[in-house]
């Protein structure tokens, strides 16, 4: 009886601390129980136990949340250690739903860990290699509010399968979202779907802002076919629409120049055109009578590079959106009749004016909607940047190798800022941003032009940006600067009569001398639009063009645009 007695009590106290070790096993997650046995009295068994820890940083600074602020794309660098002195088991996730318009995933690459599934991975004891994986998050915030994500770590023994809590989601790769994914999801925007062929981009502060090819575009519309519409925020240049004798859009001057392929158009500006433009894009360029109406579709032209027509800036006109083509003078693909071509005049209208005038052009392509976004979140002051065309490291690159539109910092002052507008195989053409504003004031330099309407660096507005403008003692260059100016061709023989082609502005000979390294913009130059400044083009022996919204204007004293080349070895401007 006493036999049977002992190996009951036995037995239940072999019963019991199986249940401890199976608890405690189980319960591993956060601490964990090791058992030995001492060789020398096998009948005793040892239970050692402690609580796993980690340690989570973001951006170097100990914490779990990432915080966002509303239309910002932020990346966080997310460690995870092991500071205990064995091996333990980790899962990564984030705490509860993500709001509307917010995306976060992992970005892998060089250095960076894939984070586990929710069963875990491995991390060695602290002071070892593995102690510490680094994770990278990316998390976009396209929702109206500033966002925080709480991020959960589980651990546990290195041999116990984790599992998620009921709130808890993990992280997937992310993928960059494609550009027309961007500006359909972004809840800034007012998508307007009333159009089967075009959803248009509206609004009172639409985030469709895309940098490409050294330009600040907007969006107008994703098309069926998932291509971008978009527009340039700047006029590109100023010419005559079109000669006398044209009828509509196609043929024109202007779409001659918006897809001219040389350094004197508009297309050959763009970087890797093939890869980011759809080629054969259709222009809808029909006569029409009343604006009010829907738009036939009697006359298509098919090119790279259009404009607005009046159907689509109709359906994005909204004062508060402020596209700069508003009110803008802005040439439109549609005519009144053969004679007559409608334009953006001011307080939001459309007006239609002889054809031989001269508009600004807002350049219109369709970009390919699958092309991924880079960076940025469609503002102003961050727009969209495409993958491909997000070049950042710009140190030790050459002029020749960029692309016209960007801007460089060259000169002095308010004078500082400029922008690439030509490259040709040995110089770059560069144009101030803005007119020449004399140094220590806020007014711009004004000159008389010269004798005539031929521009020359011995006499007038030539003899001051020849001479006094390239003195290092007046302010406006450093001599360094200087030094990179090289002489280079001027057309300024060949007079332009109104309705003339752009092209006429660069035929005839060219003048070139050791002692004209400074110019101006010529008539069809890019970044040449109406803001009252001489070009060097002649109208006639005594009348210079001046991009106006009135035309040409005659000799006199107005505000100057400097124009100069550069070698192409200059790569720190």
């Amino acid at each position: 009886m006493k036999k049977i007695l002992l190996e009951t009590k036995f037995s239940k106290l072999y019963i019991i601390i199986v249940v401890i070790l199976t608890l405690l096993i189980v319960g591993g997650y956060y601490s964990y129980a090791m058992f030995t046995v001492n060789k020398e009295k096998s009948n005793a068994i040892s239970i050692v136990t402690g609580t796993l820890s980690y340690d989570l940083s973001s951006d170097g600074a100990i914490g779990n949340t990432l915080s966002v602020n509303s239309g910002e794309t932020k990346e966080f660098t997310v460690t995870l250690s092991n500071p205990n002195s064995r091996i333990a088991r980790f899962n990564f996730y984030y705490i509860g739903a993500l709001p509307d318009g917010v995306s976060a995933g992992y970005v892998t690459g060089d250095g960076l860990n894939t984070p586990p599934l929710a069963t875990g991975v491995n991390l060695e004891a602290d002071g070892s290699v593995g102690a510490s994986n680094v994770y990278k998050i990316k998390v976009t915030n396209n929702s109206g509010s500033n966002i925080t994500i709480t991020l959960g770590v589980g651990v546990g023994l290195d041999y116990n399968d984790l599992s998620l809590p009921s709130n808890g989601h993990l992280f997937a790769e992310i993928s960059d979202p494609t550009i027309a994914e961007m500006l359909l999801a972004d809840s800034a925007n007012n998508i307007n779907t009333s159009d089967k062929d075009q959803t248009f981009i509206t609004g009172a502060g639409p985030n469709n802002y895309i940098w490409y090819s050294g330009k600040l575009w907007r969006a107008i519309s994703v098309n069926s076919d998932n291509t971008v519409k978009i527009i340039t925020t700047q006029k590109q240049t100023m010419i005559p629409y079109n000669s006398d004798e044209g009828i509509n859009f196609s043929g024109s001057h202007a779409e001659k120049w918006l897809n001219d392929v040389s350094n004197d158009g508009f297309l050959g500006t763009l970087r890797e055109r093939e890869k980011f433009i759809k080629m054969d894009s259709m222009w809808n360029a029909s006569s029409v009578n009343d604006t009010s109406a829907s738009l036939p579709t009697t006359t298509l032209v098919t090119n790279a590079v259009g404009l607005i027509n009046v159907y689509e800036y109709k359906m994005t006109l909204n004062k508060e959106t402020n596209y700069s083509f508003i009110n803008s003078y802005a040439a439109t693909t549609n005519y009144y009749n053969t004679s007559y071509v409608w334009y953006t005049a001011l307080r939001g209208n459309l007006s239609y004016t002889s054809q031989i005038d001269e508009l600004n052009l807002f350049p219109v392509i369709n970009i390919y909607g699958d092309i991924k976004v880079a960076d940025g979140n469609g503002t102003e002051s961050d727009p969209y940047r495409l993958e491909g065309d997000n070049d950042k490291d710009l140190s030790g690159v050459l002029l020749n190798t960029r692309y016209s539109g960007e801007y460089i910092n060259f000169g002095l002052g308010a004078n500082n800022l400029y922008r690439i507008v030509n490259i040709d195989a040995d110089t770059t053409k560069i144009v101030s941003d803005s007119c020449l504003t004399k140094i220590g004031s806020d007014f711009h330099v004004e000159n008389f032009f010269g004798d005539n309407s031929i521009y020359s660096a011995n006499y007038g507005v030539g003899l001051f940006l020849n001479n006094d403008y390239l003195n290092p003692d007046n302010g406006y260059l450093a001599s360094d600067k200087i030094a990179m100016i090289v002489k280079g061709k001027w057309y300024v023989l060949s007079e332009m009569a109104r309705g003339d082609s752009y092209e006429k502005a660069t035929e005839g000979t060219a003048m070139q001398n050791d002692n004209t390294k400074v110019g101006m913009p010529h008539v069809g130059e890019l970044l040449t639009y109406g803001d009252s400044y001489w070009t060097i083009t002649p109208y006639s022996q005594y009348y210079v063009w001046v991009p106006a919204s009135s035309g040409f204007l005659s000799i006199r004293k107005v505000r100057l645009k400097v124009k100069k080349l550069l070698t192409n070895n200059c790569s720190k401007c």
